[in-house]
């Protein structure tokens, strides 16, 4: 039979009533001689709530204390979910990601999967155990836990399926597929029957919560094929693979990004290298910039704009501020009132009309654009943070009514 990798998400196992929902999916899989490998996350807010206690204690705690605090959400969730399934009598054993042996980097907080051992899964499932795994989690070169980012454990399964070389890696989720649009705002939002790994990766880069983008890179490079399903619903969802039919329609998503800031160097020097200058000082940082625009040169100065994530926004502005005799601007404006909202679909660029047709769904809006990106198959721009909803369903209106 199949060797099939599950995810289940936070709100999947955020109760007992749900643990034990979730424990009959799995024991409806196992008697059907599947061997299972089931990646789980901490229990609905567990985390925000771990992040909580530990700003009352320090609010500036050090990461690697953060990755050994986070780490224990998970932790609960598999050994809460191997008593659920030993109550139906079911053989199971829960595991830690370094029991498992996830090895990362040294990064803390956002670490990268280096290698997974795989003897001591393969050697659960030679026994016919249903296999538990802590998601979001490993072990570094100096064996400290560390933690891989919000929403990773669905890169923890990927990886898992990639080197296990897994049948199926089955992603279950509070929503039943990927929807051109978030189906909770947008009535008319469509679930998707697939979708490729690009589409699907600028989708979630773009602010569609789905899955995390890292799990669609390592599927799109390990060829694991991911299907997007519902953990309170039997039915089929949407699949994530690197070729769909090739006549769907040419937008496959609208996605909205509030979690970004623009930031201006106004009266910069127009000489050579002050671009350079400028992302250097950021990029040294580890700061990510995104949507980038720099007017023309008038009377020896410009002007740079650009977009980070919201989270980074002050430290960016820190960097350069304190770089700013060596840059030589006259000053930085800031605004975090803004949403990016973005179209995605493959192949979309080489279409005519794409475009001229997002605009105009935000003209006939009222919706003023800011600054504009664009990709082989996404159109982004940036618009006032107020106006982001109404935007999103002018543009699914008019490329899916």
């Amino acid at each position: 039979m199949a060797l099939v990798v599950k995810k289940f998400g936070g709100s999947s196992v955020a109760d007992a009533e749900r643990i034990r929902r979730v424990a009959g999916l799995i024991a409806e899989d196992y008697s059907m001689g599947h061997d299972l490998v089931v990646v789980l996350s901490a229990p609905g807010d567990m985390t925000d709530d771990l992040i909580e206690k530990a700003r009352e204690v320090n609010p500036k705690a050090s990461r690697r204390e953060m990755d050994v605090l986070l780490s224990t959400g998970e932790q609960t969730s598999v050994a809460l979910m191997a008593m659920a399934l030993e109550a139906l009598g079911l053989p199971v054993v829960s595991l830690t990601g370094w029991q498992v042996a996830v090895r990362t980097n040294t990064e803390y907080s956002n670490a990268r999967i280096e290698r997974i051992d795989k003897e001591r899964i393969e050697s659960e499932l030679d026994r016919r155990r249903i296999v538990l795994v802590a998601g979001f989690q490993g072990l570094n070169k100096y064996d400290d836990i560390t933690t891989l980012g919000r929403g990773a454990s669905d890169t923890t399964a990927v990886a898992l399926a990639a080197v296990l070389r897994a049948d199926s890696c089955q992603i279950y989720t509070d929503v039943d597929g990927v929807y051109t649009a978030d189906p909770r705002k947008i009535p008319g939002a469509r679930k998707l029957a697939e979708i490729t790994y690009d589409e699907m990766l600028e989708l979630a880069s773009l602010g569609a919560q789905v899955l995390h983008n890292r799990c669609v890179q390592m599927g799109k490079r390990y060829g694991v094929e991911i299907e997007v399903l519902s953990s309170f619903e039997r039915k089929p969802g949407t699949k994530v693979k690197e070729v769909t039919d090739l006549e769907k329609t040419k937008i496959s998503g609208v996605a909205r990004d509030t979690e970004v800031s623009r930031i201006a160097l106004v009266g910069l020097r127009d000489e050579p290298g002050v671009a350079f200058r400028v992302f250097q000082t950021l990029a040294r940082d580890k700061i990510v910039v995104d949507i980038i625009l720099q007017s023309i040169g008038r009377d020896g100065t410009q002007d740079i704009s650009f977009t980070v994530a919201r989270a980074d926004t002050e430290r960016a502005a820190s960097l350069l501020a304190a770089q700013q005799t060596q840059l030589g601007f006259a000053r930085i404006d800031t605004d975090d009132k803004i949403a990016k909202v973005s179209i995605v679909g493959a192949g979309m660029m080489s279409a005519s009309g794409i475009a001229a047709t997002m605009f105009e769904a935000l003209y006939d809006a009222e919706v003023n654009i800011g600054m504009i990106s664009t990709s082989e198959i996404k159109i982004s721009v940036l618009v006032d943070e107020a106006d982001s909803d109404r935007a999103v369903q002018a543009i699914h209106r008019k490329f899916f009514d």
